[in-house]
């Protein structure tokens, strides 16, 4: 069994995601630390890895996506 590993993230790459995730939980009203605010972190992680990797791409990614 093989495990996939992620490259490291880089500063940059923490602003991306870090201005995507708190633009999408401001305009929710959602607080970062909720379970709703953790479960569109590790979202917004998967998107990234995904090749979104703009703050507009990944904010756009994260507002298509469900949320259950």
């Amino acid at each position: 069994m093989s495990m996939m590993v992620n490259a490291p993230l880089y500063p940059d790459d923490i602003d991306v995601l870090a201005g995507a995730l708190f633009a999408w939980c401001a305009e929710r009203s959602i607080r970062l630390q909720s379970q709703e605010g953790l479960s569109a972190a590790n979202v917004a992680i998967d998107l990234y890895n995904a090749g979104y990797q703009t703050q507009d791409q990944l904010l756009g990614a994260l507002y298509d996506h469900e949320f259950h």
